[in-house]
């Protein structure tokens, strides 16, 4: 069974795929939250590494669910994800990531869905700037601001780094889209997207 919205048709989701995607978000919230309180040198963190999963995730889902499925996972992976930091992560940690998570999880997503018929790999990959950019800087001025920890350079070099993975997921999303995640169709009467 499909799902219509705007001019594309996506599949439905099922049950063990919806709780594979929350699982899979979960696992990548809760981990980049345990890796971020482990510094590689003064400027990254091991959670700037892992964390850019979260938005290949999620564009996987948009990609073939649509953007209410990706928006459906993201929520309740936040939720999910929130509860599990406050045991691995500090409640500062846990909470400046929950908020991150959502807001940058939530635009890209809309990013995605605005860029979807365009070049196959405009959509992830500036929704993935757009959400690692507002992720990164949310996180890291609720987590560390007035904590004596110089989180500023924290800050750029794991953006810097969130964007260079970012990039790199392109690989991967492109092989998995035509398997995992194959593109949605266009609903019928409506012209053909541009996926290259």
């Amino acid at each position: 069974m499909n799902c219509k919205s705007s001019s594309f048709a996506y599949a439905s989701m099922t049950p063990l795929q919806f709780f594979a995607a929350v699982l899979a978000m979960t696992l990548v919230v809760v981990g980049s939250n345990i890796l971020v309180q482990y510094p590689i040198n003064h400027w990254l963190t091991w959670g700037g590494i892992s964390y850019p999963i979260a938005f290949l995730v999620a564009d996987l889902l948009n990609r073939r669910f649509g953007p209410g499925a990706a928006r459906k996972v993201a929520v309740i992976g936040f939720v999910v994800a929130l509860i599990v930091s406050f045991w691995v992560a500090t409640p500062r940690i846990a909470l400046a990531s929950g908020l991150a998570f959502l807001c940058a999880q939530l635009l890209d997503i809309h990013v995605f869905d605005r860029l979807r018929a365009q070049s196959w790999w405009r959509a992830p990959l500036l929704g993935g700037v757009a959400g690692a950019t507002i992720d990164t800087f949310i996180f890291f001025s609720v987590a560390f601001a007035g904590t004596g920890i110089h989180w500023v350079a924290l800050l750029l070099g794991d953006l810097a780094v969130k964007l260079v993975v970012n990039a790199t997921m392109l690989a991967p999303f492109r092989a998995l889209m035509w398997n995992l995640a194959r593109p949605a169709a266009p609903a019928q009467g409506m012209a053909s997207g541009n996926v290259r």
